[in-house]
Formats: structure tokens, sequence, C-alpha cells
């Protein structure tokens, strides 16, 4: 099965419980001879696109239930003058984002367009600021919109329904970009219009094979209307089974050792159900952060919004991503994890060049600022400011195999005009070992493991 060309209802049947769409009757406005710009055959160009798909206008709107999850559903029809948007679009559109503002409802858009209509002219490029206003209500409301990428998504449907989206997949090998295959530089590398290459350029958060697809949105669904809890959530239990450290250079040899629990083994004990988001939205990626939803494990079933760094230095765009993931869950009531593990921020010139300060900031305002709860466990080394930035004030946990320090004992060594050989003196001085940070009042407690059944 594939659903990067079959036609709007088609895509729609191919995710919704069957018999559970409805579609949505949006009144017809009057309309003149060939259109606004009385552009000549637009009229019979209109009636041709209507006899070769049976549809009226370029998008099918209503509702539908996926997997069980209500949810408002726009469809574009590809076969319809390329699924452009005109002024009847528009009215689709506004009326599908109005339905679900009133009844509740996450929007799933199944986006396949060619962009704006040119035989309405400005009139028609005008319909993605009405889209742009409907999406920006629909984000006030704290309803979540998930976009399904087709083949293609171009122009202002991809730069409005689909980038403006909070939760973006794409279907493989769909032709996404601002840019259309007939318009684009003919020297342009075709690769960057994909749905691969957006999703490696940070601007998708999967690549769904079609037969996956009904699932994967079926999951999200299921996440974003999960309960959510208004308190802080507990932290995971340590994945490791040890004694306090005896030296502030045992703490750190120990969140050093390559053979320590690492974020995903957290992740994995944590929730029964979770799911990635991925990229800053700015054209970078870290694989070395781990962020999206998940439904907790402990019988509880709740929502959290979790980042985790994986032991690695935290490029800008990991914290970017993570202050996209925490504003989000923010704007969508749920609380936040974060899982603090990283030797510091990247502070080679091409992390300066890309803005490691300014994301190191952003991440520190998007904690600050959530008006969820945030809770953090540092589960291996909290190297200064780049692990403090995802740090709960007043709700960080430790590990017994963690450190945190103001900077690392080597470093500190070194700035002090000490030889190398006193890192481990140096380590000390800075108490840095987990019960220290629980003394030093940085951290709330030391967790312990899991008790075995």
């Amino acid at each position: 099965m594939t659903t990067t060309r079959l036609s709007a209802r088609a895509a729609i049947a191919s995710l919704a419980d069957p018999g559970s769409f409805a579609e949505l009757r949006v009144p017809e406005g009057e309309s003149v001879p060939d259109g606004p710009l009385a552009w000549a055959g637009y009229d019979g160009a209109r009636a041709r696109a209507t006899a070769a798909t049976g549809e009226t206008e370029s998008v099918v709107v209503g509702a539908a239930r996926v997997g069980g999850y209500e949810a408002a559903v726009v469809s574009f029809e590809f076969g319809f003058l390329g699924g452009s948007l005109g002024l009847r679009t528009g009215d689709r559109l506004e009326a599908a984002y109005r339905y679900a503002r009133e009844h509740r409802l996450p929007l799933v858009s199944l986006i396949a367009t060619g962009g704006s209509r040119m035989q309405e002219g400005m009139l028609a490029l005008t319909q993605l600021q009405r889209v742009a206003a409907q999406s920006a209500l629909t984000s006030a409301a704290g309803l979540p919109q998930i976009a399904v990428l087709r083949d293609p998504t171009t122009g202002g449907g991809w730069a409005t329904l689909g980038a403006g989206a909070d939760v973006v997949l794409a279907l493989p090998g769909a032709q996404v970009g601002f840019a259309g295959s007939r318009v684009r530089p003919p020297e342009a590398d075709p690769a960057a219009y994909t749905a691969e290459g957006q999703h490696a350029a940070g601007h998708v958060d999967a690549v769904v094979p079609a037969p996956e697809l009904a699932r994967a949105v079926t999951d999200w669904l299921r996440l974003l209307a999960a309960p959510r809890s208004t308190e802080p959530v507990p932290p995971p239990a340590a994945q490791a089974d040890a004694a306090a450290p005896a030296t502030g250079w045992d703490a750190v040899r120990r969140a050093r050792h390559p053979d320590r629990p690492r974020a995903g083994a957290y992740l994995d004990a944590y929730f029964g159900l979770r799911m990635p988001l991925w990229g800053d939205r700015a054209g970078g990626t870290d694989p070395g952060m781990l962020c999206g939803f998940g439904l907790r494990a402990d019988g509880d079933g709740s929502v959290v919004a979790y980042v985790a760094q994986c032991g690695t230095a935290t490029l800008p765009a990991g914290y970017r991503t993570a202050a996209r993931v925490i504003r989000l869950a923010d704007r969508l009531g749920i609380p936040v994890l974060t899982l603090v593990d990283t030797p510091g921020a990247a502070n080679d010139a091409a992390a300066e060049r890309a803005g490691a300060g300014a994301a190191i900031a952003d991440a520190f305002a998007a904690v600050a600022a959530a008006g969820v709860p945030v809770t953090t466990l540092l589960i291996g080394e909290g190297g200064s400011g780049g692990a403090l930035a995802l740090a709960a004030p007043g709700n960080t946990w430790v590990t017994p195999d963690s450190y945190f320090s103001v900077i690392a004992p080597e470093l500190a060594a070194a700035i002090l005009k000490r030889p190398a050989s006193q890192a481990p003196a140096t380590a000390e001085q800075l108490r840095i070992r987990p019960h220290d940070l629980v003394s030093l009042g940085v951290a709330r407690g030391v967790v312990a493991p899991r008790a075995r059944p």
C-alpha cells in the first residue's frame, strides 16, 4: 500500500477506522465566471478536475476516528489542479480548524499540494495567511496538529500546514520543499527536496513507510489523548546498583565508564510507548539528544514529554530541539522529564558558528518559562552550563553513578595552573559527588534502583 499518490478520500480511508469519516460540508461562496481574475478557461479546468476526481475542490475536510481516537481531518486531492490552494480551499481549511477547536480535537492533515492556485492570483496566495491564522488559534487553544507529508508537499502547503505542525511525518520518497520541481534552481540537489532530505535537516520528525502510517498516527493520537499530571512526575529509578563514590574522582570515573547505563535504558524502563520528535526546525539535528513524548509504564499511563542527553557533547541543534519540545509540552499541558548526561556543550568552531550561546540560552529560557512541571534526573556526566541548561531548578535528582560540576576537574586544574596529576584532588575540592550535590542543595536526592519483586 502506498499513500503518496492516493486520492484524498483513499488517503483518509488508509488511516481512518472503517465508516468513521464524516465530511464537513462547507457552504460554497458565489463564483464569478472564470474566477476573480477572469482567467480564460479556468471554469473549464475546474470542471475537468471535478470529472476526473469526483471532487469540487482540492481538499476534503471532516472528522474521523483513527485507531479509535477522534480527530479533525484535512486531506488534499492532488488530482484537482495539483492540490492547489484557492479561495474555496481556504474556506474548507478554515472550517476544519474551527471544527477542531469547537470540538477540542487534534487536527491531522494529509498533505499533497503543489502550492497556491495561479488562476486566482494574489487572492489564492493570501489563503496562506488564513491558514496561518487558524493554525495559530488552534495552537493557542492547546490542540495538537499532526501533518502527514504525501507526494508532493510543496509551496505554501508545506510552509503552513506541513512545516507549521507540531508533529511532522512523511512518506518515503515524497517530494517535500518550498520550491516545486519546476521552479527550483536547475543545479539544486534534488535530495534536499525529499522527505528523507528534510528529515536529515531536522524539518521532519519521522519518515514512515505507508504500511506503518496508520499505526504511527494512532500512537500519536493515543499519546496526545492520554491523561496528564499537573504534578511533577517522579524521576526514573537508577539503572545501576552502585554504592556512593568514595571520592570526587571516583564519581567522575564512574560517570565516564563506557558501560554505565545511558539515556536509552532509562527511557525504555520509564515508558511503555514513546514517539520521537526530531530536529530543531532550523536545519540542524543532534543524534545525542533524544526528544519526544511517551506513556509512563508504571501503571499510571500518563503522557510525559522527554528530553534526554546521551553522554555526548550537546550540539546547538540539540538545545534548540530540546527547547522546541519543552515549549510544545508546555502549550499542551504535558509535564516534562529531562535526563542530563553530557561532558558539556559542544565548543568547537562549528558549534560557535551554529550559535551555541544562543541555543543554550534558549534551553535555559524554555525550562525557566515552562508552566508545566519539569523533573530532571542526572544520569551520568553533568558538565557545566551545557548540562545545567536542561536541569529543573528545585526538582533535580541524581543517580549514584553521576557527578555535576561547574567545570571538568581536568580543566579546573589547568585554569588553576596545577599539573594534570592534580585533577583528582581538584575534583574532591569541587564537591561533585551525588551526595555532595544533595548536601549543597543542588539536588533533591539520590535515586535508588527499582526494587526487585
